[in-house]
């Protein structure tokens, strides 16, 4: 094949020519050409043909061509003939043909003058390379070309070699790092521009696959790449300077240490370009995100640093005064149509949003004092935009600042108040901006405290004559309110809802479409105290969708559907009356006639009929015949993906709207995120429907079951999909519970095949948030289902599937380890590092749960599959981490609880274990220690009498601690009561000094918080009052106080509460002691509930 006929040549030109025409008729049938004569038939020929074209043809867009093409054809699956394996097109040509096509590469990238085409020439090369590279095989001449081409005289080839490294860096991970040293020190000391950019992208590129311990042998290069940086802003190429601050922000992401010793340049350096307004605002922006990004990622080093804080504070604030430029008085702004236009690329977006990760990573101590050393002095200023830059600030850091300004809000409310009656419309929007935020930021506080300041100054500024600012205002009140309590709100509601309605007749449609949204939120929030505006408000909103409107009412009417039916909810189905049907036959009117995919009522739909399902109850049924087939369509939606071959495509979809990104081996594959949004949402009504109706979904269940919620169990290409799935199993479980009976050979039917899926996903799901919802679906599901429903292949599946996770954790956990100790002194633990410890906490906690449930529905048949995970029990419960403790502690405590004397075979394992957790630090685990001592005795039987008596006097340590009664340990407290108590009724053979443990055991009374251990401590109580036990009877008044206690505290209820009030009774009378002469001693509310139990 080394020389092609020149007629094949010819032919493959020609092919060229076509696909690159302008005809659409000629360019389909060239590509049919392409895939069927060529691409399938002969695909050794074509790559070497488009090889051969790349270097030969005379137009430099053919070349060029052929290069994009060649990338793209040899990155096509197809199966190896010499091993039948699936593989990338390349690697499946023979060995001496790949040889060939690759010699003919590097000539063409050699060879090539013009930029443009030799980049698309250096992109397929750096594509053979990742081929060779995925498959762990060699191209043993790449790697001394691209080398030499590194040192070429031409600057075209040693820029082509840095851009090869970039794009590939696994193919220098491996070499000498002297010789990788060597070959970037050179590129970043280049002559030439472009080489040393070309140098940065390809070491941040490198950087990045190298492990954190190979890293630190390059940090020595920092300051030859920080060297770069000042020519190119002295020449002011503010495209070049973006580029190379690029690269340091990736390289600030994976290393920020390494910028340590020369940060405080580097920080003097992009202040130096945040504030030169005559380079382009991107590089501007650049130069902000570099400093944000060390925020986020060692956010000590900035704290530590004399002049980051400061300087970052002031340049935000400035650009945030970039705005409104050319519309001094706002009338541009003013008769804006489109409130949503796309600002993220402006100056002043830019600084806000740093404004707002400043706050959160450096915390308030940090950011409050420079900030507020400017916002005062902004505030007063005579220019509007100051004002409004001022008031924005307080809206970006008010949530990384809430600890701090929750204590200020008197004095930051001083500063916004006023700004709601300012002369400059901008200056009062951003004013109810801030109001927003805030109600957000400091929910509670800014509804229970500071209403009577928001709720009147903001329904004052629903009056504004400039209709953006009364929606803003109104928007405001949303955030307000979302968080409000139905007695904060009712007060407001006459003045509130009349200024709504006043909106509702405004001449702009975006101000009815937020007079409604905030309509719906004030009658969510206000509940049944909204009943008294229905017959205003309903009639109203029935005239909106009654009306035939046109397209541009459509979201109108879509907001009129979700008030309609928020009010419906709020106020009831009995307050409905009449009007359910009136609503019901509305919506389905109105989605008869949705006719285009982008109408925004066919979302709102969906959620409006999810409301009146829980409104209407079983009287939704007749209505799900029409409601279902639409989310049945959305929830079966199959992922929109795209393999995108080349830049220009990539360029495409990154204008388009709900695309994500994801590079994936050399390749950029478009995910269509709305597309699985609307998925996800579907699912999630699935769910409320299962809820609600029950028996009655059972129509649907199985349908449901087989081609939604199962395949959403492993949906990999959207998390939220496979969490609603998760949701949605077991409520269509008891869905089909609920219709065929428990013992059903239908639901034994659908269980056997959800069961074996649930059990697969928990191997397979890789994200640990949702691999937590996993097991969640499984445990509720075993629950639905009851006892026995696991099979022998099940229980042994699951414990095969607990070890993989055991052994991911254990994995996770030692990185962490590593990763503290490479740490330094002083430095913070990262955010992402404590939300992953919190994820493994809560996987641990529903894996917990879930053994419960399997233990509690299956008793001593599971312990056979249980046994062969007993490695991890001994390793977690000696464990010096506290949270692994109390896993294993709590699955010891399910054996003692649900495996009775069978339980004793592990003794060994347990015993110690639970007298070590008795003196543990940490509460929870006393608690579980505690909890586990007594269902030893309570449900273990003799075997457990010896160890139960011996346990004692640590239970009694437990009730002595020294915070025993506080917030964090009364529930280890009041375990150890309850315990206490157990092994007196049921396990008392070896207890020694009864009459003694019982006067103490008196003074671990009351149990008023934990409603589980309650009932045992008071039923044993009772039982020494039955038996007139001497030690009670001497004190009775302590006793009954005991017994008050819990009875207001509601731990006792129902035929309990009625069986300890008898004994109390019967202990007054004995002992001959007056409750009235009690009661004086009891709080007023206590005094109450004793006289309500006691008339």
């Amino acid at each position: 094949m080394s020389v092609l006929p020149f007629e094949v040549l010819s032919t493959l030109g020609q092919l060229l020519q076509a696909l690159t025409s302008s005809d659409n008729n000629l360019r389909s049938q060239a590509e049919e050409q392409l895939n069927n004569e060529w691409t399938v038939a002969r695909p050794n020929v074509l790559l070497m043909g488009l090889a051969v074209q790349t270097q030969g043809a005379d137009d430099a867009a053919i070349r060029s061509f052929a290069a994009v093409l060649f990338r793209r054809i040899s990155t096509k699956t197809r199966k190896d003939p010499a091993s039948d394996e699936s593989k990338e097109l390349f690697l499946t040509l023979p060995q001496e043909e790949k040889v060939e096509i690759r010699a003919k590469l590097l000539e063409c990238l050699g060879g090539e003058s013009l930029p443009h085409v030799r980049n698309k020439v250096g992109d397929a090369v750096a594509e053979i390379a990742r081929q060779y590279t995925d498959n762990g095989e060699q191209w043993p001449e790449l790697l001394g070309v691209l080398f030499q081409a590194s040192q070429s005289p031409d600057i075209g080839q040693r820029e082509a070699a840095f851009r090869i490294f970039s794009t590939t860096p696994g193919i220098i991970e491996k070499q000498h790092e002297t010789t990788v040293l060597a070959a970037f020190e050179r590129g970043f000391k280049d002559d030439d521009v472009s080489v040393r950019l070309a140098a940065m992208q390809a070491f941040a590129s490198f950087f990045r696959s190298i492990t954190k311990k190979t890293q630190q042998k390059y940090y020595a290069l920092i300051p030859e790449i920080l060297s770069i940086l000042p020519p190119i802003k002295e020449s002011h190429d503010s495209e070049k300077l973006s580029t190379a601050l690029v690269a340091l922000i990736d390289l600030a992401e994976v290393a920020p240490r390494m910028f340590k010793n020369l940060f405080h340049n580097l920080v003097s350096f992009s202040i130096t370009v945040i504030q030169d307004k005559e380079l382009d605002d991107q590089a501007r922006q650049n130069a902000l995100e570099l400093m944000a990004t060390f925020a986020d990622y060692a956010p000590q080093m900035c704290k530590k640093d004399s002049s980051y804080t400061s300087e970052m504070v002031t340049q935000c604030l400035s650009l945030m005064t970039d705005i409104g430029m050319d519309d001094d008085d706002a009338s541009e702004w003013n008769s804006a149509e489109d409130n949503d236009v796309e600002e993220s690329d402006l100056n002043h977006v830019a600084g806000e949003q740093c404004m707002d990760r400043l706050a959160n990573k450096l915390g308030g101590q940090t950011i409050l004092p420079p900030t507020f050393n400017w916002l005062p002095r902004m505030m007063t200023s005579s220019a509007w935009r100051d004002r409004h830059a001022a008031l924005m600030a307080i809206s970006a850091i008010s949530e990384g600042c809430q600890e701090l300004m929750v204590g200020e809000l008197d004095k930051v409310l001083d500063l916004v108040v006023p700004a709601l009656t300012d002369p400059h419309p901008r200056v009062r929007w951003a004013g109810c901006n801030a109001m927003g935020q805030m109600s957000t930021d400091f929910a509670g506080t800014m509804q229970e405290k500071y209403h009577h300041v928001l709720v009147p100054n903001l329904i004052s500024v629903l009056e504004a004559q400039e209709p953006r600012v009364q929606s803003h205002a109104a928007a405001a009140l949303v955030n307000f309110c979302e968080e409000a309590e139905k007695s904060i709100l009712e007060p407001y509601l006459d003045n509130l809802l009349s200024h709504l309605l006043v909106l509702l007749r405004s001449p702009q449609r975006f101000v009815q479409e937020q007079a409604l949204s905030t309509i719906a939120t004030v009658a969510d929030s206000a509940e049944a105290a909204f009943a008294r505006y229905y017959d205003t408000l309903m009639p109203l909103l029935t005239s909106v969708l009654e009306k035939e409107q046109d397209k541009e009412y459509r979201l109108l009417r879509a907001k009129a559907m979700e008030c309609a039916t928020l009010i419906a909810l709020a106020v009831g189905k009995e307050r409905l009356g009449q009007d359910a049907l009136v609503l019901v036959q509305l919506l389905g009117n109105i989605q008869q006639n949705i006719r285009d995919a982008d109408d925004p009522q066919s979302q709102y739909l969906l959620h409006c009929w999810g409301r009146m399902c829980r409104v209407l109850g079983l009287d939704f049924l007749p209505y799900l015949p029409s409601v279902m087939p639409p989310l049945l369509e959305l929830a079966s939606a199959k992922a929109d993906i795209q393999l995108l071959d080349d830049e220009e495509q990539v360029a495409q979809i990154e204008q388009e709207e709900g695309w994500e990104l994801v590079p994936l081996r050399g390749k950029v594959i478009g995910i269509k995120t709305t597309t699985l949004e609307d998925k996800h949402m579907a699912i999630e009504l699935i769910v409320v429907y299962a809820q609600v109706l029950e028996a009655g979904f059972e129509p649907y269940v199985a349908d449901i079951m087989e081609k939604i919620a199962l395949p959403g169990l492993a949906f990999f290409f959207h998390d939220p999909v496979r969490v609603a799935a998760a949701k949605c199993v077991p409520q269509l479980l008891n869905a089909y519970k609920k219709a065929h009976g428990e013992t059903s050979p239908q639901l034994a039917s659908l269980w056997e095949k959800t069961v074996e899926k649930i059990l697969e996903v928990l191997s397979a799901e890789p994200s640990i948030d949702t691999l937590a919802e996993m097991y969640q679906c499984f445990y509720e599901s075993v629950e639905v289902l009851g006892k026995n429903c696991l099979s022998p292949g099940s229980m042994s599946a699951f414990i095969v599937s607990a070890k993989s996770t055991l052994e991911d954790y254990q994995t996770r956990v030692k990185a962490r380890l590593e990763e503290r100790n490479d740490a330094e002194d002083g430095e913070e633990e990262s955010e992402d590092l404590i939300y992953a410890i919190e994820d493994d906490q809560t996987l641990l906690s529903d894996m917990n749960k879930a053994f419960h449930t399997i233990f509690k529905n299956q008793g001593s048949s599971f312990l056979p599959h249980w046994e062969r995970l007993m490695n991890f029990y001994d390793a977690f419960i000696t464990s010096p981490d506290p949270t692994q403790r109390q896993w294993a502690l709590c699955i010891m405590d399910d054996v003692l609880e649900f495996c009775g004397e069978n339980s004793w075979n592990y003794s060994s394992h347990i015993t110690k274990p639970l007298m070590d957790g008795l003196g543990d630090d940490v509460a929870a685990n006393r608690q579980a220690s505690a909890y586990g001592v007594g269902v030893a005795a309570h449900k273990g039987g003799a075997s457990w009498s010896e160890f139960a008596a011996a346990a004692i006097p640590a239970l009694f340590q437990v009730t002595v601690h020294a915070h025993a009664r506080e917030e964090d340990h009364v529930y280890a407290t009041e375990n150890a009561c309850a315990s206490i108590a157990k092994i007196l009724q049921f396990n008392s053979s070896k207890v020694q000094d009864a009459g003694s443990i019982i006067e103490h055991w008196t003074d671990t009374l009351p149990v008023i918080n934990d409603e589980e251990a309650a009932p045992y401590a008071y039923t044993f109580l009772a039982q020494l009052i039955d038996q007139q036990n001497p030690v009670i009877t001497s004190q009775a008044a302590k006793c009954f106080i005991a017994i008050a206690q819990a009875l207001e505290a509601e731990t006792l209820q129902g035929q309990t509460a009625r069986r300890i009030v008898a004994a109390a009774k019967q202990l007054l009378g004995n002992s001959g002691v007056d409750a009235a002469q009690i009661l004086p001693s009891l709080t007023p509310e206590t005094q109450q509930t004793v006289r309500t139990y006691f008339a």
